[in-house]
């Protein structure tokens, strides 16, 4: 059983760009990018099974402990693309999606040409001893994920306010939060808060583009930097830094994120990327996956 659904193609092209969303969201929260960028290239967008409208009744269930890992998502993408008959795509992770799309790109580098992680972390908890700063402190996930399991509702009115960060675009994300499950939104976001994922970014080949917003209290500008220090050997890896606040800018800064993408695509097309369909590489072995994650927000 795919944890992917409601698979959807936009318009035509050389290029394939891939949108994946996060924790919390659905495929609509890339609305506003979805007409530009389909201009000129064809636009895959799908929704992940713990949405509210994304699989079947075995993600709208209570989720036992531990059923999430980012390598299952990796390899789901994997799927995706497969089945899709995708070569070299440009692929948008954003969130808990920039993560399992760096497996994904580790596991078939064939797949995917640029990698634009947008809002990632691999590590939400601080690491002192390691001098890694992630943004929070063990004790504080535990308590979001009791208020979680004790009240739902409440946490989601709590917390997406202060995720999204602009009044106008809290009610559709909201709204795709409180259509998760909550015994399986627990679950994935215990997945994504207490993961360590670090140890992927070392094995990342393909060249990044890591984008983060400066007011995005979940992930900082420093873990972008830090993610740039930690990929050497990626062909690339630039970051980029969104003047904006929030972890949502495909809703509250879409143009900003729009002119990176496009950034993105005339560099790919301008340094003769292969295209969609052009040769496969290799598959490489198996990356053991860190200790299970999938981003915190959307």
């Amino acid at each position: 059983m795919r944890w992917y659904a409601n698979v959807r193609e936009v318009g035509g092209g050389d290029t394939t760009v891939v949108l994946a969303h996060g924790y919390g969201s659905n495929q609509a929260l890339w609305d506003k990018l979805v007409p530009t960028l389909s201009r000129r290239n064809r636009v895959i967008l799908f929704d992940w099974g713990f949405t509210g409208g994304g699989g079947g009744a075995e993600h709208q269930e209570e989720a036992e402990e531990g059923r999430y890992t980012f390598g299952k998502f990796a390899d789901d993408l994997i799927a995706l693309l497969d089945d899709k008959g995708v070569r070299g795509a440009v692929l948008v992770g954003h969130s808990m999606s920039a993560m399992a799309a760096c497996i994904a790109s580790v596991r078939r580098p064939d797949l995917v040409t640029h990698l634009v992680l947008l809002c990632a972390s691999p590590r939400y908890i601080n690491s002192p001893e390691e001098g890694y700063v992630g943004g929070f402190e063990r004790a504080g996930i535990e308590g979001m994920l009791d208020a979680m399991s004790s009240d739902f509702g409440a946490w989601v009115k709590g917390f997406v306010p202060n995720a999204v960060g602009d009044p106008a675009s809290i009610p559709p994300v909201e709204a795709s939060f409180l259509a998760m499950h909550p015994g399986v939104a627990l679950e994935v976001a215990r997945m994504i808060f207490l993961g360590d994922q670090r140890g992927v970014l070392g094995a990342v080949t393909t060249p990044c583009t890591i984008v983060q917003v400066a007011g995005d209290f979940a992930a900082p500008p420093s873990v972008a930097e830090y993610m740039k220090r930690r990929m050497t050997a990626a062909a690339a890896a630039d970051v980029v830094v969104i003047d904006s606040v929030g972890h949502f800018p495909q809703l509250v800064a879409p143009q900003q994120l729009l002119d990176v993408l496009e950034s993105v695509l005339r560099r790919r097309v301008g340094g003769g990327g292969e295209g969609e369909h052009g040769a496969a590489g290799e598959p490489v072995a198996e990356v053991p996956e860190a200790d299970g994650g999938i981003d915190i927000m959307a």
